[in-house]
């Protein structure tokens, strides 16, 4: 069953004081390198405290292989909503033995609600965002529930909706950071290049922001990176960044 959410009111001094420690985090280590974000967040900060999110999808190694380098053992999730191409799952197997990471954690939509919500597996056809809770906010809540911060991948260059994007950010009670939020196109190029980092197979066929496949299509010519996601749509995000995963991990079952 899906978790109840608790009053955004009952957490509001727990949110606002891990904004301020987020916002601090921010000034202080918000200039240095990834690779420097990264061990400082996962050694000193967060130490054994934090995860890694990860979709495996198009610009996931070069997180992925920082992370390996610091950390092989920093747990790493992978939420598995059920609708991932298979070249996205045969690409995950592939980069974390690439990688020598040895703790995934596969997370899946909880099976009674998907039941009661989504029977048939069709309800992306009618309410996207529906899907999204079930099949993507409601597991990650689960998580990163025992976590005090994770990594993810995000960049500002990925879609206007990204163009202020902070290194650390508040999400309920724990702390979000995007260790390549400054990055460039040419940075993420660059370092592949450099590292000889596999793409995933999809990159090849125009996708360059993959999810899963029925809402997912090719990017045409001078689009943003996310713009054949929910082609079509308004929908800009699945869920997982934005506030309704702040109510997610605030439930008083997290």
């Amino acid at each position: 069953m899906l978790a109840k959410p608790r009053p955004l009111d009952h957490i509001a001094d727990v949110d606002d004081g891990i904004a301020a420690k987020a916002a601090g985090f921010d000034a202080l280590y918000g200039h240095l390198s990834p690779i420097e974000l990264i061990e400082r967040s996962a050694n000193d900060l967060f130490h054994d405290e934090i995860a890694a999110v990860s979709s495996f999808g198009a610009d996931s190694a070069v997180l992925l292989h920082m992370i390996a380098k610091i950390d092989r053992t920093l747990p790493v999730i992978f939420l598995d909503t059920g609708k991932h191409f298979e070249e996205t799952l045969g690409y995950r197997d592939a980069l974390v033995a690439d990688f020598g990471l040895t703790n995934i954690r596969v997370i899946k939509p909880d099976e009674a609600a998907l039941e009661r919500i989504d029977p048939t597996g069709n309800l992306h056809q009618n309410n996207t965002d529906a899907c999204c809770d079930v099949r993507k906010v409601e597991p990650l809540a689960r998580g990163v529930a025992p976590f005090r911060a994770w990594f993810t991948g995000r960049k500002r260059f990925q879609a206007s909706t990204r163009a202020a994007l902070p290194v650390f950010e508040a999400v309920g009670p724990r702390i979000r950071i995007n260790p390549l939020a400054h990055w460039t196109t040419s940075d993420q190029a660059d370092y592949m290049r450099a590292h000889a980092l596999r793409e995933n197979p999809l990159v090849a066929y125009g996708y360059l922001s993959i999810g899963c496949f029925p809402c997912t299509q090719p990017v045409q010519p001078g689009e943003d990176a996310r713009s054949g996601r929910w082609a079509g749509h308004a929908k800009t995000e699945c869920g997982i960044h934005l506030s309704g995963l702040e109510v997610s991990l605030t439930d008083a079952s997290l």
